[in-house]
C-alpha cells in the first residue's frame, strides 16, 4: 500500500487552446478536462490506474467537488471536514505544449484542523510500504508541517515506520531537508529549480540541461542525510542519486500535449517500480517513462502502467559527484 497526503488539493481544470495564449484577447479552446488534482492526489491517480494498493488523504467535505470526482473514479480516499470549499485550479496549455498555471491559495487549516490531519495521517499509515507528503501547504498550515508528519509517523510506529518521499517545493520543501537526521525523507523528488533553490544554485538552467551538474547538485542533498534524490529535468530526463550511485536516465522524444502532472507521474513511476522491489536504476528507468507518457496525455490525465514503455528509456551511470557546486 502507497499512501498519499495532498494537504492542499484542488479541482484541476485544463483547458486547450488551438492558438498561443494572447493576453487581453478572446480566445476558443479546442477541449478541457477536470480532474481532481493537487500532487498527492495525481499520485494516487497514476497508482490506482497501474493496479497499485494506494490510498489518498486530504483535507475536504465528504460533498466536495474533488472527493465527489475521487469516488466517481474509485480512487480509495479519506477526507477530513473543513467546513470550507477545496480551492480550484486553473491550466492552460499551447499547442506546443507550453503550460500556464494560475493556482489559488487554499482554505485556510485551524489549529484543530492541522492536528486532526496528523492523527488522520498517523492512523493511516500502519502496514503502508511508503507515505507520500506532497504538494503545497494551504494557509495556516506551518512551513515544517511535513517535518512534523515525518516525525510522527515514524515515532508511531519506529522501525515498521513506511518509507517517506517529499515532493514539493519553496518553504515546504527547504523545511522538510532542514530538520534532524530523523526526520529527513527516504526520496525528494525536485525538479531542476527547486534543486537549485535547495542547493543555493544561482542558475536552474544549467542543472536543466547538464545532468552531472545536476547529479552533483543532488549529491550535496544525499551527503546531508536524505536517502535519495529524484531529479526531474524536463524533456531532459531524470537523474537519480543515492549512496550506491548516480544515473541518467532520457526517453525518446516525444510530442507534448501537457506537462501537468509529469513530475507526479515520474514519482509515481519510481514508487510503484521500488515498491515491486526493483533496483534504483529500474526504478528510475520506470519514473522516466511514466513522466514521458504523461506529457503525451492532455491535461491532467494520468497514464497508467499498461502506457509506459520502460524499455524505450536509455539510463546511464554516472560517476560520484564529489566537491563544492561553482
Amino acid at each position: 500500500m502507497i499512501v498519499t497526503v495532498t494537504p492542499n488539493p484542488s479541482l484541476d481544470r485544463t483547458i486547450e487552446l488551438t492558438a498561443p495564449l494572447g493576453r487581453g484577447e478572446v480566445q476558443r479552446a479546442s477541449g478541457a478536462h477536470q480532474e481532481p488534482g493537487g500532487k498527492g492526489v495525481n499520485i494516487s491517480r497514476v497508482l490506482f490506474a497501474s493496479g497499485v494498493d494506494t490510498l489518498a488523504l486530504l483535507p475536504g467535505d465528504y460533498d466536495d467537488a474533488v472527493l465527489v470526482a475521487l469516488r466517481a473514479l474509485g480512487i480509495p480516499h479519506r477526507g477530513l471536514p473543513l467546513g470550507s470549499p477545496l480551492r480550484s485550479n486553473i491550466t492552460i496549455t499551447e499547442p506546443d505544449g507550453t503550460t500556464t498555471k494560475l493556482n489559488e491559495p487554499g482554505p485556510v487549516m485551524a489549529k484543530a484542523q492541522q492536528r486532526a490531519l496528523l492523527q488522520l495521517v498517523t492512523e493511516n499509515s500502519k502496514d503502508a510500504s511508503w507515505l507520500v507528503l506532497a504538494g503545497s501547504l494551504p494557509p495556516g498550515l506551518p512551513a515544517d508541517f511535513y517535518t512534523q508528519l515525518t516525525v510522527g509517523v515514524r515515532s508511531a510506529f519506529g522501525a515498521a515506520a513506511p518509507r517517506i518521499a517529499i515532493d514539493s517545493s519553496g518553504a515546504p520543501l527547504a523545511a522538510a531537508l532542514a530538520g534532524p537526521a530523523g526526520s529527513l525523507p527516504d526520496v525528494v523528488k525536485p525538479n531542476a529549480e527547486e534543486l537549485a533553490e535547495l542547493t543555493g544554485f544561482p542558475d536552474p538552467y544549467l542543472l536543466e540541461t547538464d545532468p552531472l551538474l545536476a547529479a552533483k547538485a543532488a549529491q550535496t542533498l544525499v551527503d546531508a542525510g536524505v536517502g535519495a534524490v529524484l531529479a526531474t529535468l524536463g524533456s531532459k530526463g531524470a537523474v537519480l542519486v543515492t549512496n550506491e550511485g548516480s544515473w541518467l536516465a532520457r526517453s525518446p522524444k516525444i510530442v507534448a500535449r501537457s506537462t501537468v502532472g509529469a513530475g507526479d507521474s515520474a514519482l509515481a513511476g519510481y514508487l510503484l517500480s521500488q515498491a515491486a522491489g526493483a533496483t534504483g536504476p529500474q526504478s528510475l528507468q520506470q519514473a522516466v517513462a511514466h513522466g514521458a507518457a504523461a506529457a503525451a496525455l492532455p491535461g491532467s490525465t494520468v497514464p497508467a502502467l499498461s502506457q509506459t514503455n520502460p524499455a524505450a528509456v536509455s539510463v546511464t551511470a554516472l560517476s560520484r559527484c564529489q566537491g563544492e557546486l561553482t
